[in-house]
């Protein structure tokens, strides 16, 4: 069995958090985790860090009858990004792609509802966003996420993974203004193919991972009052 380069979503958070150090107690830094387990890798980094903690809420366009393929993404903000070749190579009709994200979207309303309860998005205006999610195959969900943070004009967006092929993170910093790619595998792969422990991850401890953030986090000198 090849050896895969994280124990758990724990390990992966230490390992993004030390080549993020640079972020390390800056009042303008916050974290931002795409659900469900890219929040327990961006916990780690938040801790490590002493930033603020949240998540940012991007889904998938899966092809149907093929969820292994992604033909786009859409997040928070109406934002919609679509995978143009995949679409090309398998022939996806609009009105397919249309249908698929109208049913996301109503996904997406159900999780900012559920995550939202005890607290408003923060204010990144101005502010440096790390964003993270716990490996990645394809550009489009993060591109999508990249997009719909691009419109609340942070000062700048920082995407930080575990895992993902060079070219997608190549592709990536076309549109970020800083990648950090722990681990370049040769090819695309699953979560599955980069952790020896891979624990499922519920909405429960989304928000249980978000609370105990929050009160573990102490502001630096000018950082702004948390929500």
């Amino acid at each position: 069995m090849a050896h895969k380069p994280f124990h758990d979503r724990k390990e992966a958070g230490r390992v993004l958090a030390q080549k993020l150090s640079a972020y390390a107690n800056r009042p303008d830094v916050i974290v931002l985790a795409l659900p469900r387990g890219g929040v327990r890798v961006a916990y780690y980094v938040a801790r490590e860090l002493n930033a603020p903690l949240d998540v940012f809420l991007v889904r998938r366009l899966e092809v149907p009858d093929n969820e292994e393929y992604a033909m786009g993404a859409i997040a928070s903000g109406g934002v919609r990004v679509v995978d143009d070749e995949v679409v090309r190579a398998l022939g996806i009709q609009k009105s397919t792609i249309n249908a698929v994200a109208v049913r996301e979207q109503q996904e997406l309303k159900r999780q900012e509802l559920l995550y939202r309860t005890n607290h408003s998005p923060h204010d990144m205006r101005g502010r440096t966003v790390i964003l993270i999610d716990d490996g990645v195959a394809t550009s489009a969900t993060l591109r999508a996420a990249i997009k719909a943070l691009r419109a609340h004009h942070p000062a700048r967006i920082v995407v930080a993974v575990p895992a993902a092929p060079a070219d997608t993170c190549q592709a990536l910093r076309g549109a970020a203004d800083e990648v950090i790619c722990a681990v370049t595998p040769a090819s695309p792969g699953a979560p599955g193919d980069w952790y020896e422990e891979l624990e499922d991850i519920t909405e429960e401890d989304v928000t249980d991972l978000l609370a105990k953030s929050k009160v573990a986090y102490r502001a630096p000198k000018g950082a702004a009052a948390p929500h």
